[in-house]
């Protein structure tokens, strides 16, 4: 699993974490049945953001049905989501992890520089992107945007090598991230047609364009030092961009996610606002955390840094990075490497949380219900 968004339970209300849940469990379920429990292995937190705003644009809840125990709900059962929503998460997530792979392939990072590893994942990735495509079409969804995206985004990533001299000019940081804003916004805006609010187009190509570049810059954040150290391709070394900088960047394209949001027509906006609008917040504050917060003059790790703020061990990557990542997806997640970001609790209870009031935050997600069940949420 993987993504930006990534609630933390503390942070949500009862009634909305267990809807999330339901999503997330759905995708999971739904990429089983379809494609295979290899197929598992796509399932990713800001995926099932696609089938958060079908929902939340529905007049009525999305269909539910009763999925048995399960490892990563301490084997107890659940009632996950099952409609149209997604499925298109389904294809979209398929879609983009067969250009992720793509990708490393082509870029021949760590095990991938090995044949015999670039021929398997190279034939991995056709086959889910066969499958995505597959499923798109029956959900009347073109998938051209993700398809072409990996592909656009190897070609801007070659023009400064192809320009030396200066004889051509390299692509800005905001070109740089054009590809994956376009294929998000696709994905978004056909939440619309499946929910039956083609007005809201607008809206959703711009949520899309803003999640989509939030998304691309945090993980340059995320992987700066380490492509640093390597040499690979980080967009940030590409052109230039600071710290403070990127993040500058990055307050602005969650300002244009949260306008867009504001102007959805949502009859269920509760999720949706927590997601998009707080959690990828948090998403931000969390990568500079790691990073080495601008203006703090404390890198990572930094024995004057605000106590309680750590990052994580590193994911090792390679061939041990990808057993680990099998292992937690067969155990659905109750196996988690000393990597994993969740393996060690929540946000709150890992990094710095003065000043935080979870239990206000929570309520103000979902004005209107009696009770928000905030019972024991508060920062460990």
């Amino acid at each position: 699993m993987f993504g930006i968004v990534r609630p933390c339970q503390h942070v949500l209300c009862k009634g909305l974490y267990a809807d999330w849940m339901g999503h997330l469990c759905g995708l999971c379920l739904a990429l089983r049945d379809e494609h295979g429990h290899l197929s598992r292995l796509v399932t990713n937190y800001d995926g099932l953001l696609v089938s958060v705003l079908t929902e939340a644009q529905s007049s009525t809840s999305a269909a539910r049905r009763r999925a048995g125990p399960c490892a990563l709900r301490g084997f107890k059962g659940a009632d996950v989501v099952e409609s149209e929503g997604v499925r298109l998460a389904a294809s979209v997530s398929l879609l983009l992890a067969a250009g992720k792979v793509s990708d490393h392939v082509a870029d021949r990072d760590g095990a991938y520089a090995r044949r015999p590893v670039a021929a398997g994942a190279t034939r991995l990735a056709g086959r889910w992107s066969s499958a995505g495509t597959a499923m798109a079409g029956t959900l009347g969804f073109d998938p051209t945007p993700l398809t072409a995206a990996a592909g656009r985004q190897a070609l801007l990533e070659q023009v400064p090598a192809q320009a030396p001299g200066g004889s051509g000019a390299a692509p800005g940081l905001r070109e740089l991230t054009g590809p994956t804003e376009d294929a998000v916004a696709a994905a978004f805006a056909h939440t619309g047609v499946l929910a039956g609010r083609p007005h809201n187009r607008e809206a959703l190509e711009a949520a899309g364009r803003g999640f989509g570049r939030l998304a691309h810059l945090i993980d340059a954040v995320e992987d700066l030092a380490d492509d640093r150290a390597s040499g690979a391709y980080n967009p940030l070394v590409a052109t230039g961009t600071g710290l403070e900088e990127a993040r500058r960047h990055c307050d602005a394209a969650h300002a244009d996610l949260r306008a867009a949001v504001d102007g959805l027509d949502l009859p269920n906006p509760g999720l949706t606002r927590a997601l998009l609008v707080r959690e990828t917040g948090s998403a931000v504050s969390r990568a500079f955390a790691v990073a080495g917060t601008p203006g703090t003059g404390h890198p990572p790790g930094d024995p004057g840094a605000p106590p309680g703020r750590r990052p994580p061990k590193r994911d090792p990557g390679g061939l041990l990075s990808l057993a680990c990542a099998a292992l937690t997806c067969c155990t659905c997640g109750l196996y988690r490497p000393a990597w994993d970001e969740e393996r060690d609790g929540s946000f709150c209870a890992r990094f710095d949380c003065s000043g935080c009031d979870c239990c206000s935050n929570c309520c103000s997600c979902c004005p209107g219900e009696d009770g928000c069940g905030c019972d024991g949420c508060g920062c460990d």
